[in-house]
């Protein structure tokens, strides 16, 4: 008898839990945000992560009714600002902008990760990324096939630079050596801004930048651009071929980032933060901007994000385990 009024005790504690949860878990949600949130942006500051980062946060605080604060932690691929991210508190006041590199590929590259996909919950797939392949003025090619044939010419000769050992760049450009047959130098840097920095001045001859980060300087004529990475041309640039079409069939890089939050963020911070960044995504004035500077917005709900990310993994597994590329 006793055990079953313990039991009817428990049963009526856990209803009454429950139903007072239910109550107060929408207007949780309803009363976020009540102070700034913090974007964690593993780049520095000027490459492409961060230019889409303060780009698209402001007209969402806007709504939200609170800054957003951009954070710039980086190093490691990006998985210094990740592994931040991860051990903050799970209560939408800190995300993290997630990057294909970090991941998708790293995960293939490092020895050891600091992080599982499994401590992040998606909030939202933001945009796809297309890199541009742009070289230093005073390298004497203006085509796909002129830069092949040079480097052909002249063996371990040329350099390009990445934005970081195993990010999306990095790996750009080692499938291109690997697929036309010639030796390119890889260069490191720790973001997208120094990189193009480097083929600015000449340090490097060549890069597979975003186009945030380089298109300026392509305008300007401080840089040359030669294709597009991915497998259809870009919408904001339609007159530039893709690589397979200028010399290289069947090459296609494309990058992509989004929004993610640590696990145990509650579900409707999440669907409310999904919700603002969405509203974003489909207003046309900045759909215009982002494909301007070659990002292509993607939005939709928060399990499509989590989907690209596992196909993506599982699609460059094999492709880095044949370059031998390891980190630790």
């Amino acid at each position: 008898m006793k055990l079953y009024k313990y039991k009817l005790t428990i049963w009526c504690f856990s209803l009454i839990f429950g139903y007072f949860f239910s109550l107060t878990h929408p207007a949780y949600a309803q009363s976020f945000p009540n102070r700034p949130i913090h974007w964690i942006v593993p780049w520095p500051p000027g490459g492409g992560a961060d230019v889409i980062a303060r780009m698209v946060s402001t007209p969402v605080a806007e709504s939200l009714g609170q800054p957003i604060l951009i954070e710039n932690k980086p190093g490691a691929g990006g998985n210094i600002g990740a592994q931040y991210a991860v051990h903050t508190a799970p209560d939408g006041y800190s995300i993290v902008f997630a990057y294909s590199g970090t991941h998708s590929i790293n995960r293939h590259i490092y020895k050891d990760m600091p992080f599982e996909e499994s401590d992040f919950v998606p909030i939202i797939f933001l945009t796809s990324v297309p890199q541009l392949l742009v070289v230093n003025p005073k390298l004497p090619v203006t085509s796909v096939k002129e830069l092949i044939a040079y480097a052909k010419e002249n063996p371990g000769k040329l350099t390009f630079g990445s934005s970081g050992n195993g990010a999306i760049n990095h790996l750009a450009g080692q499938l291109f050596g690997s697929m036309a047959g010639i030796k390119l130098l890889h260069v490191p840097y720790k973001g997208g801004a120094p990189a193009a920095a480097a083929v600015l001045s000449g340090e490097v001859d060549i890069l597979f930048g975003e186009p945030s980060t380089v298109l300026q300087f392509v305008n300007t004529g401080k840089l040359r651009a030669l294709a597009t990475s991915s497998d259809r041309r870009s919408v904001n640039l339609p007159d530039m071929p893709t690589i397979a079409e200028a010399g290289l069939p069947g090459y296609a890089v494309t990058s992509w980032n989004g929004i993610l939050a640590p696990k145990a963020t509650p579900e409707p911070i999440i669907t409310r933060l999904n919700k603002e960044f969405n509203k974003v995504l489909a207003d046309k004035e900045m759909q215009s901007r982002l494909i301007k500077i070659g990002y292509e917005p993607v939005g939709g709900p928060a399990e499509n994000f989590s989907k690209h990310i596992a196909a993506e993994t599982i699609k460059w597994g094999p492709i880095i385990k044949e370059s031998g590329l390891k980190l630790n």
